[in-house]
């Protein structure tokens, strides 16, 4: 019995170091490069050529989703409407990781129970699991808006995960920038200041690794979270002043940059990703359950701890939401000091 014909697919051809396009097509298997090792950058690539293919072959109107492929939602989702949003490679990275489970199942297959499946097959934390099922049903709810499906099924997402409280000690913060200063040589020039960046301003590890001179004004002492023509979204980035001891930090590192180059960066490279060298650092300092975003909750954590107001911290950490905000609500030397002093007076 002849062997279903799967479609498109991505494969690695290791001694070309690049992801292919393969299919099968009058009983060959046809191969076109993707031009990239990166695989979320074939994913888009995989999207745009079957975005192409079914052009060609795609009726008139809206289809039921039983007969609308997740593939072809996330196709349209990726090409069309991923170039334009704020975080691009964030989708790219969802799709890819959304891509294996979801292949050859229709619009109309998306239900708790195989919402559920792939949570298990997955084997993710539930906050990265509730991230990758959001943009699959980014994904269905912008093929409804596109016409292309007669309505959008409901895509289960697992419970928001509680926030965690985890933030560093002044000790703990001086142990993390001492084993950064003291790494590995390719690491010294960036990680030291990205940890202080981080731990001044509170910034995302994005907006760091984004931040250009352009947006830094050491003359004025401010800094712009915000590049130039960037989307706002419900992640919003500040425009602060510049903290002293860190506008020094600033001045120094201006020297080894360039007018129009990044901040925090390797051999005027952009940084992707540093989450080697970060781990390394946390394990040097002897630190467990630390990640970049650690660093931004124990700015949030210093500034209640030290009595600003939590719409004040709201808004240097670029809060939209004050409910975000009611995390560092307990870190606040005034919390429940008029619960307390009610409950003192009653006694009395």
């Amino acid at each position: 019995m002849p062997r279903p014909n799967r479609g498109p697919y991505l494969a690695f051809v290791r001694d070309r170091g690049r992801w292919y396009i393969q299919w099968s097509e009058a009983g060959r298997t046809r191969q076109l490069s993707t031009g990239t090792d990166d695989s979320a950058a074939a994913q888009i690539a995989l999207a745009q050529f079957i975005q192409e293919r079914e052009r060609a072959t795609r009726p008139a109107g809206p289809r039921d989703p039983s007969q609308f492929s997740i593939d072809d939602a996330l196709t349209l989702y990726g090409t069309e409407h991923a170039p334009h949003a704020a975080d691009p490679q964030r989708i790219g990275y969802a799709i890819a990781a959304l891509a294996p489970f979801w292949a050859g199942r229709a619009v109309g297959d998306v239900t708790r129970e195989t919402c559920r499946a792939y949570a298990r097959e997955r084997g993710k934390a539930p906050g990265t699991i509730r991230r990758e099922l959001a943009t699959l049903r980014a994904a269905i709810n912008y093929a409804k808006d596109e016409g292309r499906i007669t309505y959008a099924p409901t895509v289960h997402l697992p419970p928001k995960p509680e926030g965690k409280d985890r933030w560093l000690r002044r000790s703990e913060a001086a142990a993390l920038l001492n084993a950064a200063r003291t790494g590995h040589a390719t690491t010294r020039p960036y990680l030291p200041l990205f940890i202080l960046i981080a731990l001044h301003t509170g910034a995302r590890k994005g907006a760091i690794l984004e931040l250009r001179w352009p947006q830094v004004d050491l003359e004025a002492g401010r800094i712009d979270f915000n590049p130039p023509g960037r989307q706002r979204t419900s992640k919003g980035r500040a425009h602060l002043p510049i903290p002293r001891r860190l506008l020094t930090f600033l001045r120094l590192a201006r020297r080894r940059g360039t007018d129009l180059g990044y901040v925090v960066h390797r051999d005027g490279a952009r940084l992707d990703n540093m989450k080697r060298a970060f781990n390394t650092a946390c394990s040097d300092a002897g630190l467990d359950d630390v990640t970049p975003h650690t660093l931004r909750h124990t700015c949030g954590t210093w500034l209640a701890q030290a009595g600003v107001p939590l719409d004040k911290i709201g808004g240097w950490l670029g809060h939209s939401d004050a409910r975000t905000t009611q995390l560092y609500a307990h870190h606040h030397p005034d919390f429940m000091e008029d619960a307390r002093n009610a409950v003192d007076r009653r006694r009395a």
